[in-house]
C-alpha cells in the first residue's frame, strides 16, 4: 500500500464507471502463470479459493479482493527478496497484499489470526489474503451509511486500501483523489473484469 494525501480544494470526484462500463473495458487475462517464488507471487488467480473464503467471510466482495491483490502484483512477492528491502526500507509492506505492519496488527485484533506476526506475510499467502480481507471489512465498518461523493463502495475500499481510512472518507465526502490514487482506481478498472472470472471459476 501506498499512503497518498488527498488534493486539497477539490471537490469533485468524476462518475464511477459502471459495471457495464467496467465489463466493456479494456481488461485482459494475466499472462500465462509462471512458477511461483518462494512465498507465493506469480499470477493472483492463482489464490482464487483463498480469495472467495477469506472475503466471504469478512463479509467483502471477492471480486474486489481479487482486484486489490491485481493492483499489489507490481512486483515480485519473493519472501527473501521482501525481507532484504525490509532492511533498507522498514517500513516497506510485506506479503502479496502488500500490507504494512500498522494496518496488519489493527486487522488481527480478535481475529482467528491474533497470534500471527506482520514478518510471516511473506511467507503464508493465505495469511496475507486473510488479512487483507479483514483489513477491508474494518475499512467498510468506518464508512457512512450514505455519501454524497460519486465513488462506490469498492472504489472506495479499494481506495481507503491504498491511501488509508481518512483519505478514503474525504473521497466518500467528494474530494477529488489525487494523481496517485486516480491510478490506483484505474489499475482497480482495469483488473476488475478479470478479477471478477476468476473468482467465479
Amino acid at each position: 500500500m501506498v499512503l497518498v494525501v488527498a488534493s486539497a480544494g477539490a471537490v469533485a470526484c468524476e462518475p464511477p464507471r459502471t459495471d457495464s462500463a467496467r465489463a466493456s473495458g479494456s481488461a485482459a487475462p494475466g499472462a500465462a502463470d509462471t512458477a511461483a517464488p518462494k512465498g507465493g507471487g506469480g499470477q493472483p488467480a492463482r489464490y482464487a479459493p483463498q480469495v472467495v473464503e477469506h472475503a466471504r467471510a469478512a463479509g467483502i466482495d471477492p471480486q474486489l479482493l481479487m482486484a486489490i491483490l491485481h493492483n499489489e502484483s507490481y512486483k515480485p512477492h519473493d519472501s527473501a527478496l521482501e525481507r532484504a528491502w525490509q532492511k533498507v526500507k522498514p517500513d516497506s509492506a510485506f506479503g502479496i497484499a502488500n500490507m504494512h505492519k500498522a494496518a496488519f496488527d489493527e486487522a488481527k485484533q480478535g481475529r482467528d489470526f491474533a497470534d500471527r506476526d506482520w514478518q510471516d506475510l511473506p511467507d503464508d499467502p493465505d495469511l496475507a489474503i486473510e488479512a487483507a480481507a479483514w483489513h477491508l471489512h474494518d475499512l467498510a465498518a468506518q464508512l457512512p451509511a450514505n455519501w454524497p461523493g460519486a465513488l462506490t463502495r469498492n472504489e472506495l475500499l479499494a481506495l481507503g486500501y491504498n491511501t488509508g481510512a481518512g483519505n478514503m472518507l474525504a473521497f466518500a465526502r467528494g474530494v477529488k483523489p489525487g494523481s496517485q490514487a486516480s491510478s490506483y482506481l484505474d489499475r482497480l478498472h482495469d483488473n476488475w473484469t478479470k478479477s471478477g472470472r476468476e473468482v467465479r471459476s
